[in-house]
């Protein structure tokens, strides 16, 4: 049999979601107004409170809806080139993104386990990456916080959290639309409605869809491949049903059958281990190959000639309760979720079968939290709250390794999953003297998680490797926060933290022919140290920045372990018991002159293992048996260095308001993790380069723009891998050129 090194199962999935894109936030009418060169305060709800994004002591970027759709952010993984440290990868160019915010991150394959980074809409966790992929569309803003959270949110997270908030309905009638056509045929569109349905009751109602856009070519055939075909609804109902008590219930649907992202091939590729024919690497990015053989195509439900492809539907609802009790406020968020996912791989870029891939998944999640907050600014604010969710997976992952010596067949890995936590949490600011303010956060969770009936075999005929196998894992741990907040002058901030994230244990769910794959790896925790400083110097410039110093405990890693089956090692996650990560981040926003807009951003880190022994993969595979190497000193697998800016310049002419737009960004190399890869699937740095150009006629709700994407070409890829004998990787796209209609009533 070959060595399987990775275990054999990529958790693709392109859930989308219903985020959002066309948000004007709208100024109250009595708002003071800024002077041309003065920055606009922003207000976040980072805290669960209303507050000035400078007065907060804690390291966050914040975009407005505006902003979004001006820099051409259409999912959340395009926030990576506007924000610092963050990282978004998709595995195997696939629909499960890998996030990392600050090089805390969790470089997992399969769909069943959490991420370091949480993300929440309205103040609802999306347990599962898979759940985060899909259009963007009528945003109020999105906050991206760095650093461990837990004691004001719903979920546990080491590395951060991003926080999308929705345009809510509004008492004034508002209407807008938006349509967008680009290179190679795509078409986008969004709209919405707002406005009262009575006096007590307002609505809204947003739709997004894009279609085309096909960028790849079989590399035989000169079929296309890339074409979306995505349809995104949400509505939502607000009511005033007491003086105290307001009520938003959000429903949303969106669903995806659009085409999967082809891998190219960055090496040669000899298929059946050598024996068979052999592909040369490919010359260009856009080339790709696939193709099914009929039997494996019976199996799954889909046709011969199916390109890699999905066919996603997420849908879900969610009710939020606010009671104005006085002196504090109740809060209540009910949640519903559900995700059907049928996605097909081709993850060795060819015509052969060596491992065409296809997951048909079923998630359900049920979520409750409860707070409790002070009003009003008082000298102690505080905010309490308790916390349930239960998730359940249901997973089955086809391979076909037909062409594969030593396998010849199709294998199919299933299993069930489900997960239940509860939590109590709260965090507390006492106001020690008018400079001064001391915050203190703590949380307790206990979680269980249940893998159910884990098995691999073949399906035809039916032999399994691994008999139906079950999995537990229990945890109790606790996390917070306490920090310093010393307030030197009206425009200057300095503040000082120590938290303790927690995130949640799991399982190996891959292709197993190996019961130690499937060990549960515990929770990993992280004790995070940071200084950082928010300064407004004049009312035109603002500059940000921090230092950190995170102690990782029981870090979870891809790693690996021996499988004397297969004679080689196979994909395992693992923890290692000791690591580090040291930083920086500063931000810059500046308005030097009327019209004119800069604003740049900066963000390095480094890390190591500081204690950690595994199997050396590389090693194990040329000797044939066995080898473990002492990792002490590895450096970590994440870009050291990002940075990336925009600047914009808008004047008057003849009537009109024109607005010329760039945005830049650079990610440096990343440097694949020696416990499995060489240096060959390092991936290198590179820069990326937008533009827009926007007019809008005097007194006209109409705008313009022509943007392009990728301005200068830039050849970049995302993430580099290997599966069996082929060596892929997952391409950014090439330049992109379109118009932009917005109409806003």
């Amino acid at each position: 049999m070959k060595t399987l090194i990775l275990g054999g199962a990529l958790g693709l999935a392109s859930a989308i979601h219903p985020l959002t894109a066309i948000a004007q936030a709208v100024a109250p009418a009595d708002a003071p107004q800024a002077s041309a060169t003065q920055l606009d305060k922003v207000v976040v709800t980072a805290q669960r409170r209303k507050e000035g994004a400078q007065d907060v002591g804690i390291a966050l970027s914040v975009l407005n809806g505006q902003e979004l759709t001006e820099r051409g952010v259409l999912n959340v993984n395009d926030l990576q080139k506007h924000t610092p440290s963050l990282e978004a990868e998709p595995a195997f160019g696939g629909g499960q993104p890998q996030f990392r915010l600050r090089g805390v991150g969790f470089s997992d394959y399969a769909s069943n386990n959490t991420s370091t980074v949480g993300i929440y809409i309205d103040e609802v966790a999306l347990p599962f990456a898979i759940q985060t992929q899909g259009l963007l569309f009528d945003l109020a803003r999105v906050e991206v916080l760095r650093g461990p959270q837990g004691t004001l949110y719903g979920r546990n997270s080491t590395g951060g959290a991003v926080n999308f908030i929705t345009n809510r309905p509004t008492a004034d009638t508002h209407a807008g639309l938006s349509l967008e056509y680009g290179s190679h045929g795509a078409l986008s569109a969004q709209g919405f409605v707002s406005g009262a349905l009575s006096s007590e009751l307002r609505g809204r109602l947003s739709v997004a869809t894009a279609q085309g856009g096909a960028w790849q070519f079989n590399r035989l055939t000169g079929d296309k491949l890339g074409d979306k075909d995505q349809l995104a609804l949400r509505g939502q109902l607000e009511w005033d049903a007491t003086r105290s008590l307001n009520l938003l219930l959000a429903v949303h649907s969106a669903s995806d059958k659009s085409d999967g992202q082809g891998l190219y091939l960055f090496a040669p590729f000899a298929s059946g281990g050598g024996a068979g024919p052999s592909l040369p690497a490919d010359t260009s990015r856009r080339a790709t190959g696939w193709g099914l053989r009929p039997e494996f195509a019976q199996q799954i439900g889909l046709s011969a000639d199916a390109k890699p492809q999905r066919d996603n539907l997420n849908q879900g609802a969610s009710l939020t309760a606010k009671l104005d009790l006085g002196a504090t406020e109740l809060s209540s968020i009910t949640a519903y979720s559900r995700l059907r996912r049928k996605e097909l791989g081709d993850w060795d870029a060819s015509q052969f079968a060596e491992s065409d891939e296809f997951f048909n998944s079923r998630v359900k999640v049920v979520s409750q939290e409860l707070r409790l907050a002070s009003t009003g600014n008082q000298a102690f604010e505080w905010v309490a709250g308790a916390y349930f969710s239960k998730e359940k997976l249901d997973e089955q992952f086809f391979s076909d390794f037909s062409h594969v010596p030593g396998i010849g067949a199709s294998a199919l890995t299933r299993y069930r999953q489900q997960a239940q936590a509860s939590a109590l949490f709260g965090q507390g600011s006492w106001r020690l003297s008018p400079q001064l303010k001391l915050i203190a956060g703590l949380r307790y969770e206990h979680e269980k998680r249940e893998l159910r009936g884990l098995t691999t075999g073949f399906i035809s005929p039916p032999f399994a490797f691994v008999p139906p196998t079950d999995r537990d894992l229990s945890s109790k741990e606790p996390s917070g926060k306490l920090a310093l907040e010393y307030q030197q002058t009206r425009d200057l901030l300095f503040y000082g933290s120590l938290s303790r994230g927690v995130k949640s244990g799991g399982f190996t769910a891959y292709n197993t022919t190996n019961v130690a794959q499937l060990a549960a790896f515990q929770p990993e925790v992280l004790w995070a140290y940071e200084a950082g400083f928010k300064s407004e110097p004049t009312r035109s410039l603002r500059i940000n920045g921090a230092v950190f110093h995170y102690d990782y405990r029981n870090q979870q890693v891809l790693s690996t372990v021996y499988d004397p089956v297969s004679k080689g090692p196979i994909g395992r996650i693992a923890n290692a018991p000791k690591s580090k990560i040291d930083g920086f981040e500063l931000e810059l926003q500046w308005q030097p002159s009327t019209g004119l807009e800069i604003a740049q951003y900066l963000g390095y880190k480094k890390g190591s293992y500081t204690q950690f022994s595994s199997v050396d993969a590389q090693a194990s595979i040329a000797a044939g048996k066995e080898v473990s190497k002492d990792f002490a000193g590895t450096s970590l697998s994440f870009p050291k260095l990002s940075y990336g800016g925009a600047v914009a310049y808008q004047w008057l002419a003849g009537g009109y308001k024109l607005r010329a737009e760039g945005h830049y960004s650079y990610r440096d190399k990343l440097e694949a993790t020696r416990l499995i890869f060489t240096p060959e699937y390092d991936v290198a740095s590179y820069w990326l380069a937008d533009a827009s150009l926007s007019l809008t006629p005097a007194s006209s709700p109409w705008t313009v723009t022509l943007w392009g994407r990728n301005l200068f070409n830039q050849k970049y890829d995302q993430t580099r891998n290997f599966f069996i004998d082929a060596k892929v990787a997952a391409s950014g796209q090439p330049a992109t050129f379109g118009v932009r209609l917005n109409y806003a009533l």
